[in-house]
């Protein structure tokens, strides 16, 4: 295709401007060309080599490699990426961002290079209406086709056709993977420099936002890259790239894909965008990019925590605070951030609406920790800034971390805005020592029987497992571990871990509990004349090998022997009970509270259940009620279960749920609740949800940041619950003398009458610090003189036995009785009887104010020498410290610091 066509076409179409169009355009393009419309994937992938989707390749990883079937054999799509390795240029740099769209086409096995070029050509030029003036194109240095099409069949003069290295035109999308030569179109912004000399890595004057990946390798783990089974291509064009270009704007910012998200950040902080210096503007940038990315996030599925993908999320989202902070929002604004950034998104993702609810709630719950952080450490790191002319010290740093919450990379920006540094090397000093600390001061634990078992599983193949058909089998014994070292037999008494070439004992795992049973050799194998009896306690798996632990009760137990493996029926049926109830559940919760829960971790006892799953707030009461009837409805609705084993790729086309990060065999087994519930599960289960019998929810509690847990019992351990609670009803009743019915009523009335006893044991509290507060005013000291001619009441003095509350009631007092020129500080000890807490309080009247004394900043800087801080209002603040012997000439400091300021 020659470049004056497309000049031609440049004169005479209309071209997409918008980022809606231009996603549009893209995708009508391709799909005109046989190209299938694929929806974006999750930002949390199906991959667990990588946390987030950072390409719009990644879906469709396993078709490159050859390991799922190929969903055409052309597709396009916009995919929403995240990626936060290099998150200090956002913000910064015209087109640096975390979370943005790739629009991409693919071919799987089907076109390859000269199409790929000559397309990508054309939408350039034709349908966003480029002049061919204006782009430049690289390929690979070892490409000499790629080159010969760009410049015969496109025509692109040769001395835009730019040759570069591997790290610039080789594409991979990781370590390992797919990879091959690329070739990219950049945008120049500056034609009349002419073409000689060009320099692709000039910024300001080149963009790239289209690259052509001719993906035609894999890359092992020593680096060898082997062909693939068919040549594939890999494209991706960034769509906020593409939209500064069309739009004529100076940077991806201030697109209509962004800058309504910073008006809406400006607005919040009642500043202007224009108008800021580069500082403010960043501050800006930064919380436009970062709101698109944390709403997404949370949108699909992702909370925030200290851990991985929530870890991302949350220093994410506590940078958009910072910058808000930085810009003057002293108040919380990120549900604001998520309202402006559904509304934007909300007609590509639709789903953002549906999952309004829990991104705000998840939003306003992490804010709301942050600010609690920051307003703890923000006061030792104001005095560790004011202090520390070059660097802050590791152990500052670590102290921020440890003691405030500080995340080490906020330290590390808020430095840098200060024109300092970190002692990094410092910080992991202070956080190995703590980490010896720990080391030492855990409990010593024997590894022997561990070390001996892992020697003795080593050497063995894999056991066989027999319990979905049998609870009773036939087994030889392979192995012995006695009372901790390896052997060949084993008597009556000795505590024993044997291994089987075959087992109907489920080994612990996927949260279910090991069985409980026993083996029995000699004689005819029964319980009564057994020869050898083994009671089993716990069945665990090292490794493939399932390991039996319990105690010869009769008999000698020796490798080599054949015995009966008998399971535990009664145990075996609570836990399949059990099992089956959580998969009910997590279909409940997924029913009520949300579709997007995921599994966190479970736990599948005899007599209970525990489910951690991944929910931003607590489930409520009434939807627990909710919960638990569905559950039994399911349970009474007799739905007979659905055990099979199929194909990875699909049991997950049928739906079935799989845990994420867990690594899966390519034949799976996938349990049906048909209608109800379809998981990835090996564990045991009912054969009928009428087996349950009945389900009863115990407790839901929150486990970490982001993750809830819900206990509960089911089948005859609902018995047990419900006896146990009625003999505490009864008790209380009782106690009492009260009707279960009333217990209730006759417990609020007391909390009442308690609550009201406090209240009243605090007014007469106050009304003490006040009575012995005003035996002080007539030691107020008279200092120069105020505005209006009447000179300054300096009063500071000690008054013990008084808490924080009384203390400030007493101050304020004393400051209205002395008139504006009051200021005043008080310090004592609440229990004189201990002095590692101090109080001390400072209220100041506005003429205090005026002469440029404020009550926080000077009582946080008496506590100092108490070894404490604190803060407050211009004319009222408290402070604390931990240094009760020193509180005199904490005073001391206050009254001459007063006098000389005052006087």
């Amino acid at each position: 295709m020659a470049a004056t066509t497309a000049r031609t076409s440049h004169r005479e179409r209309s071209h997409p401007r918008s980022g809606a169009d231009i996603r549009a355009a893209f995708l009508d393009f391709y799909q005109q060309r046989g190209h299938r419309p694929m929806p974006s994937a999750s930002l949390v992938p199906d991959d667990p080599t990588v946390l987030l989707t950072i390409a719009g390749m990644l879906p469709f990883k396993p078709v490159f490699l050859g390991q799922a079937e190929r969903p055409a054999p052309r597709a396009t799509s916009s995919q929403k990426c995240i990626r936060t390795n290099d998150i200090e240029n956002v913000g910064r740099t015209a087109r640096h961002h975390t979370f943005f769209e790739m629009l991409g086409n693919f071919s799987f096995g089907d076109y390859f290079k000269e199409q790929a070029i000559q397309w990508a050509w054309e939408l350039s030029t034709e349908v966003y209406g480029l002049s061919p003036q204006n782009l430049v194109v690289s390929v690979f240095r070892e490409d000499d086709e790629a080159e010969a099409i760009w410049r015969d069949r496109v025509g692109v003069n040769p001395k835009r056709i730019i040759r570069m290295d591997e790290a610039d035109n080789f594409w991979a999308s990781g370590p390992t993977g797919p990879c091959g030569p690329c070739s990219e179109i950049y945008y120049d912004f500056k034609p009349e420099l002419g073409d000689d000399g060009i320099d692709l890595e000039d910024d300001s004057r080149f963009i790239e936002f289209y690259n052509l990946v001719f993906m035609q390798y894999n890359r092992d783990a020593e680096g060898t890259l082997t062909p693939l089974a068919n040549r594939n291509i890999d494209t991706g064009m960034g769509l906020e790239r593409m939209a500064q270009i069309l739009q004529g704007v100076a940077n991806n910012y201030e697109t209509d894909l962004i800058y309504p998200l910073i008006e809406t950040a400006a607005a919040l902080a009642g500043v202007d965008y224009r108008l800021l210096d580069e500082k403010g503007q960043t501050s800006l940038k930064v919380i436009g990019d970062h709101s698109r990315a944390i709403t997404q996030l949370i949108g699909d599925g992702v909370t925030a925590s200290n851990l991985g993908r929530g870890y991302i999320l949350r220093r994410l989202l506590r940078r958009v605070v910072r910058h808000g902070r930085l810009l003057g929002i002293d108040r919380p604004f990120l549900k604001a951030m998520g309202e402006a950034s559904i509304a934007l998104m909300r007609q590509a993702y639709p789903q953002l609406d549906e999952r309004r609810a829990v991104i705000l709630a998840e939003l306003e719950r992490e804010e709301g920790r942050f600010l609690e952080t920051l307003e703890r450490g923000e006061k030792l790191l104001a005095e560790v800034l004011a202090t520390s002319p070059k660097q802050i010290s590791g152990a500052q740093a670590f102290e921020l971390y440890d003691t405030y919450g500080f995340p080490l990379e906020l330290t590390q920006e808020i430095a840098e805005e200060h024109g300092l540094t970190v002692d990094l090397e410092g910080f992991e000093a202070a956080m190995e020592a703590q980490r010896q600390r720990a080391k030492a001061a855990a409990v010593s634990i024997d590894l022997t029987v561990q070390g001996a078992i892992d020697q003795v599983a080593g050497s063995l193949e894999a056991t066989t497992f027999r319990g979905y058909e049998a609870l009773e089998h036939p087994s030889c014994v392979l192995a012995l571990v006695v009372n901790g070292e390896p052997a060949e037999r084993a008597g009556a008494g000795d505590a024993v871990q044997v291994v089987l070439d075959s087992t109907p004992f489920y080994g612990e795992g996927g949260g279910q509990v090991g069985d409980r049973g026993v083996l029995l050799g000699g004689g005819d194998q029964t319980a009564v004349d057994a020869g050898v009896i083994v009671s089993i306690e716990a069945v665990s798996r090292n490794r493939s090998v399932f390991v039996h632990s319990g105690r010869v009760e009769r008999g000698m137990l020796a490798v080599g022997d054949l015995v009966t493996a008998r399971v535990d029926a009664a145990c075996r049926r609570r836990a399949q009970a059990n099992h089956t109830a959580t998969h009910l559940l997590q279909a409940a919760l997924k029913q009520v509270v949300d579709p997007g829960i995921g599994q966190a971790g479970s736990l599948v006892d005899f007599d209970r259940l525990r489910f951690d799953f991944h929910c931003p707030r607590a489930v409520t009461p009434e939807e627990l009620q909710r919960i638990e009837a569905l559950i039994n409805g399911w349970i009474s609705e007799a739905h007979p279960l659905v055990v099979e084993e199929m194909a990875i790729e699909q049991a997950r086309a049928a739906g079935a749920v799989a845990m994420f990060g867990e690594k899966y065999a390519d034949v799976v087994r996938v349990v049906d609740v048909p209608g109800v519930s379809m998981e990835l599960c090996g564990g045991t289960h009912v054969t009928n949800t009428a087996e349950i019998g009945v389900f009863k929810i115990v407790a839901e509690s929150g486990v970490a940041a982001g993750i809830r847990r819900i206990e509960a019992v089911a089948g005859p351990a609902v018995l047990g619950y419900l006896n146990e609670r009625d003999a505490v009803v009864k008790q209380l009743g009782e106690r009492f003398k009260a009707q279960p019915a009333e217990i209730v009523e006759r417990v609020v009335g007391l909390q009442e009458e308690l609550k009201a006893s406090q209240k009243a044991l605090a007014a007469v509290r106050q009304e003490l610090a006040l009575a012995r507060s005003a035996a002080l005013v007539g030691g107020a000291e008279a200092l120069g003189a105020a505005p209006g001619g009447q000179p300054f009441q300096l009063l500071v003095a000690r008054l013990d036995g008084v808490e924080g509350a009384g203390l400030q009631t007493a101050a304020q007092g004393l400051a209205d009785q002395l008139g504006d020129g009051a200021a005043v500080v008080l310090g004592g000890l609440p229990d004189p009887a201990d002095r590692g807490k101090v109080i001390l309080v400072a209220a100041f009247g506005q003429a205090v104010i005026a002469a440029g004394l404020k009550a926080g900043p000077f009582i946080g800087g008496v506590a100092k020498a108490c070894g404490g801080g604190g803060g407050g209002r211009p004319n009222l603040a408290q402070a604390g410290g931990r240094d009760g012997g020193a509180l005199e000439t904490a005073l001391a400091e206050a009254r001459q610091t007063l006098r000389a300021a005052l006087a």
